[in-house]
This record gives structure tokens, sequence and C-alpha cells, in this order.
């Protein structure tokens, strides 16, 4: 059965991500209905929001037409969930003291479904002590919240906590309180993320250009799916996912303690690039070119092995293992070596050539690599990506526990007693 959102679009320069919302929603099979404030109005065409939902899009309180048939009334009873995006402050202010002197207000007071809101203010909008209790008391009363995020501002020169949450953060957390039973609930998993930057001197270091998008993507659908995830990420410039525990690490070494840190867990998805290599010495004081002497050699030593350390561990080893192989060659050939290699159970292998955009971008092509052989998906957004490789870690985790609790018990031999004579 289709399930639909009522989007209610609040007056924020932030209205404008929440088309990409809509198309985002559309593609996973959601429907949207959309109510716009008279504010949101100034900032994004009724029109745009009606092309992308296929569906009318209502704006007045007072329209003859749509309260004719107590128009506020069905249009929150009709949806499986309200989403206020981008949340302002004068939206919550109002939903917290019950008023209803707009279309917005009288649909969020005369739902019976969740509510779920994604603020979007300046900083300092955010942290007033009337805000504050506003917040708070939409919490106690049930509603959800997602972000805001930390940032720069629509506004010159402010930046602070106060963006709104980015559309795939608000999909994720729609699709979590929409979706049915969750396939990882009650389940532990750790994710690593990002690239590791091993030091040569207090300024240069070496690493690669992982992002950290599709780490970052695949927690977010972990939690999502109702697991407890910690994900353990190298330095990164994007937002950490919502629900997720988050350790930050720089080098290979820190990863793998904050790794081994983490166990026991179900699951253990490494995503991570690892730098191979680090430097044997990291310099106390910045490396110095005078123009006479030749270039200082660096000697390498290999990092720890992150993803054969869990996949070999004697007595925490996860149900589990997920390991990456980023490529520019041969990616199956490489990837399955790299199986045999580690002793995983899955690995998700991509071509990263510099033509495909992989790297820092936000769609991807992978494979997934078995023993029993090799699934190839078609290029996707990487947070598609990672909803479904979460969908199949849960499924093959299900086959797992099946498989275990059906091995039959080996027999010892039949205890006999004896009574003893007196």
């Amino acid at each position: 059965m289709t399930k639909r959102i009522l989007l209610i679009v609040g007056g924020g320069i932030a209205a404008y991500k929440c088309l990409e919302l809509v198309r985002r929603a559309r593609d996973k099979g959601i429907a949207v209905r959309c109510v716009m404030t008279a504010a949101a109005q100034q900032f994004v065409t009724p029109l745009s929001f009606g092309s992308l939902t296929n569906d009318t899009v209502y704006t007045d309180l007072f329209s003859l037409n749509d309260e004719a048939e107590i128009g506020h009334i069905r249009l929150s009873r009709e949806a499986d969930l309200a989403v206020i995006a981008p949340a302002t402050a004068d939206l919550l202010a109002k939903l917290a003291n019950g008023v209803a002197d707009s279309l917005a207000g009288a649909v969020l007071l005369a739902t019976d479904k969740p509510v779920l809101a994604a603020p979007a203010m300046n900083p300092r909008m955010w942290s007033h002590p009337a805000t504050k209790r506003n917040v708070a008391q939409l919490a106690a009363d049930g509603v959800r919240f997602v972000g805001p995020n930390s940032g720069e501002m629509a506004e010159s020169g402010e930046a602070g906590e106060g963006r709104m949450a980015e559309p795939a953060e608000i999909l994720a957390a729609i699709e979590d309180m929409i979706s049915g039973p969750k396939p990882l609930a009650g389940k532990r998993v750790l994710i690593t993320s990002g690239p590791t930057h091993e030091p040569i001197d207090p300024v240069r270091y070496i690493a690669n250009r992982s992002s950290g998008k599709q780490g970052h993507a695949i927690a977010a659908a972990a939690a999502a799916a109702g697991a407890e995830v910690t994900l353990v990420s190298g330095p990164v410039t994007i937002p950490d996912p919502a629900g997720v525990t988050v350790v930050p690490v720089e080098t290979a070494r820190q990863m793998l303690a904050a790794v081994e840190e983490t166990l026991p867990a179900d699951i253990a998805i490494c995503a991570a690039a690892v730098a191979d290599w680090r430097p044997d010495t990291e310099g106390a004081q910045k490396m110095k070119k005078d123009g006479t002497s030749a270039a200082p050699g660096l000697t390498l030593v290999e990092n720890p092995d992150i993803l054969r350390t869990l996949a070999q561990h004697h007595t925490l080893r996860p149900a589990i293992v997920v390991g990456f192989a980023a490529e520019t060659e041969t990616v199956i050939d490489h990837a399955k070596a790299k199986l045999a290699r580690k002793g995983c159970d899955l690995i998700v292998a991509n071509d990263v050539s510099h033509s495909t955009g992989v790297m820092g971008g936000d769609r991807n092509s992978v494979h997934l690599v078995t023993p029993d052989g090799v699934e190839s998906w078609e290029d996707m957004d990487k947070t598609e990506v990672a909803r479904r490789l979460v969908a199949h870690v849960a499924a093959n985790l299900e086959g797992h526990h099946k498989k275990k609790a059906a091995k039959p018990r080996r027999k010892g031999p039949k205890k006999t007693t004896t009574k003893s004579s007196r």
C-alpha cells in the first residue's frame, strides 16, 4: 500500500530544498501532498511543488472549495505522516502553543498522525530560550525532530546550528517513521567511513580522495532499519548521520583501536578508505625546503588491516563482515581476490576511476561479490545503494541465524547413573 506524507512547507530560504525532498520521496514510491504557508510562497511557488507532487497544493484555510469538505481535517487524516520542513521558529511556536490561524496550523492541530519537524532558522533564533521551550514542549508532545545541522547560513557572515537537515537525512527520518517492522531492531552495527590521514609532519599527511558519503549513508540506512549504529569516521566535511553514535578518528591505528573498542557487534561494514601505508616516523616540526637540499625521503610502513582483523577475529568476529574494494581496473577480479584474502563475507566493489565521479560524488555503481557469485547493481544515488545494501545484509544476517539454529547439536555419550548399594 502506498505511503503518503503531508509536507507542510514553512517560510524560510531552505524551502527550496523541499523540492529535492519531494523528488526523492516520489522516487521511493512515497506519495506527497503539500501545504504551503503564505511565507513559504515568497520563496518557492505552489506551481513548483504541484508539478513535482502531481497533486493540488493547499495554501488557504478559507478556500471555499477545499473547506466545503472541511479540508484541513481531511488533509490531516489522509496522510501517514505530517512533515514540517522548513520548520521555522514561527511554525514551531504556533504548534507548541496550539495556534491555528493558518491552514498549516489547523492541519497540525487536527492531525492524529505522527509529526516530523526539520527546523531551519538563524542560530540565535534556534538557541533563544523561547525556541528551546517550544522544542522541548513539542518533543514532550511526541513530535520528532531531524536536525538542525551546523554550517553557513543564508545571511552573509552567519554560521552555527540552524541549517535545515539535508533532503536525504529528512527522507531517512520519514522512512524510519512510516516503515513497518525494522529488520535490524536490536542489532549492533559497526561502520567505518571516510579516509584516514597519516601524518608526515604537523602540516602534511598522506590521504586519499574519500568523502565519506557512502559510509555515512550506510550508517543512516542502518539506523533507519532499527540498528544501534556506531560510525567510526575519518576526517570528513559532511554532517553526522542522525541517530548514530559517531567516533571521529584521524589515522588507521586510531580507527582500528576505535573499532576494537566498539566490539562486539552483529554486523561490521568497512566502507572507510584506510591508507595502506604511513610514514615510519612523524616529523616533530614542519619540513622546510631551502632551495639547495634534495627532497626528503619517506620510508613507509604498512598500516594495520582493519577489515582482515575483524573478519579473522578469534573471539568477537561479527556474524556478517562486509568490506569495500575501490578499484580502477579489473574491478571484479580484484574484489574476488580481496574477498579470499581478507576472509570477509561480502565485498562491495566499485570503479573509482576519475571519469566515474564516484569519489566525492553522490552516485555509485557497485558489484556485490560473495563466495557464491557476483550481483551487479545499476548506477544509483549513494543513499539508495546504502538502503539496498543494508536490506541485503539484514536478510543475510537472518539467514545466518537460521542456519546456526538449524545445526544439529553434537550428542555426547549417554550418561548413566547407578545406585550405590549400602
